[in-house]
């Protein structure tokens, strides 16, 4: 019987190679629903391809256009996650849910209770709402897989989510493209610049956040509430080739690493087909890379944002969604040209410092569109920063 499976956001770079790695084992699977923002090209190129009978768009400009153009009465198409009731008769067997931002949040949940497994790319919907997340992972029995590459280490090395005999877990960071770079010439990096990220082939938003390490201080975060470990159980170690993606460090002295080539289709393909005997042509383990591991302690004043781990609390709350929001528009205005560079780390704390933040650290999200309105107003408020 075919495994039948979602792909949310499957028109960026996760539901694509998710879709590549579908195609080469065609056979063994059924594709009841793909997702996009506004890509309807490609969706429905996607659809075709795969014989997909149901399709979301959630931009309605969008939507309303392929309504227009499609002529195949066995395609239909909705604009809105109420539709999963709709199109699910049965549970799906797995979901990929990739799409980026804090947009992915509300399918991420409403889609819990219609699958037996969900794969999790997001790392906004995994930080600002895992206590909401986890509800209903265990009220409707789902079982859950991290895809972000590290933590997908942690959880291939650690047999899951057995956390009691951690001593320590070390998370490496390439160090982006200015891993050398001189201090005092940050301001002069244009966008063109920060995204082009030595290793991996990721969105500009991404490449960004791994210019300023703001991606390490996010996947803390997100380590912190999959496994339920308190931040001190946490290091980021400078490792510039990206093939080691994390080490465990156990209480009975031993120690485990996990290292791959720098692609995503790795932890993908072992969430989709873990059920599979197939095989994943991958290239030989490169021996000069671990010969020559390169680790080290990243340095504050090259990395200012790894500062911000300690305004982070231990317990989850919506203070996580103002961090999100505030570096999300920050980055739009970089790479809109509106700010420097340098300005990113400035003012993200000068936000997050804001003394009408403070009571936040203290409350848990309630609901995904408590998040949705603190996500806008943040982004508003960070938006008059960058155009003072």
């Amino acid at each position: 019987m075919k495994k039948k499976i979602a792909i949310l956001g499957s028109t960026g770079s996760i539901g694509k190679i998710t879709l590549d790695i579908i195609r080469q084992n065609k056979n063994y699977f059924e594709i009841k629903l793909l997702s996009t923002n506004k890509n309807i090209k490609m969706l429905i190129r996607q659809a075709k391809l795969f014989n997909v009978k149901n399709l979301i768009v959630t931009s309605k400009i969008h939507y309303e256009i392929l309504k227009k153009k499609n002529r195949n009465k066995n395609i239909k198409i909705y604009n809105n996650f109420l539709s999963f009731n709709k199109i699910f008769n049965s549970k799906l067997d797995y979901v990929m849910s990739s799409i980026t931002g804090i947009a992915g949040l509300e399918p991420t949940i409403k889609i819990i209770k219609h699958t037996k497994s969900i794969g999790i790319a997001n790392k906004e919907t995994i930080i600002c709402g895992w206590n909401l997340i986890i509800k209903q992972l265990k009220k409707n029995n789902t079982s859950f897989v991290p895809i972000d590459s590290e933590h997908f280490s942690i959880y291939s090395l650690n047999n899951g989510f057995v956390t009691s005999q951690i001593e320590k877990i070390f998370i490496t960071a390439s160090g982006g493209p200015f891993l050398n770079f001189n201090t005092k010439k940050l301001n002069m990096i244009n966008p063109s610049k920060a995204v082009q990220h030595p290793n991996w082939k990721m969105g500009k938003k991404i490449s960004v956040d791994s210019a300023t390490l703001m991606n390490k201080v996010f996947e803390v975060i997100e380590a912190q509430r999959i496994f339920n470990l308190k931040k001190k159980f946490f290091e980021i170690l400078i490792h510039p080739k990206s093939y080691l993606h994390s080490i465990i460090k156990y209480k009975n002295g031993t120690s485990k690493l996990l290292i791959h080539d720098t692609t995503m289709k790795i932890p993908i393909f072992n969430y989709v087909c873990r059920d599979l005997k197939h095989k994943l042509n991958t290239n030989k383990i490169n021996f000069n890379v671990l010969n020559n591991l390169e680790l080290q302690k990243p340095i504050n004043k090259q990395f200012p944002l790894l500062k911000m781990l300690n305004k982070i609390p231990e317990n989850i709350s919506l203070f996580e969604t103002i961090l999100i929001s505030a570096n999300d528009e920050l980055v739009e205005n970089f790479l809109n040209g509106n700010i420097k560079f340098n300005q990113i780390p400035k003012i993200l704390f000068k936000i997050v410092n804001l003394k009408e933040f403070k009571k936040f650290k203290y409350k848990k999200p309630k609901n995904f569109k408590q998040i949705i309105k603190l996500n806008k107003y943040v982004r508003l408020k960070t938006l008059n920063q960058c155009i003072v």
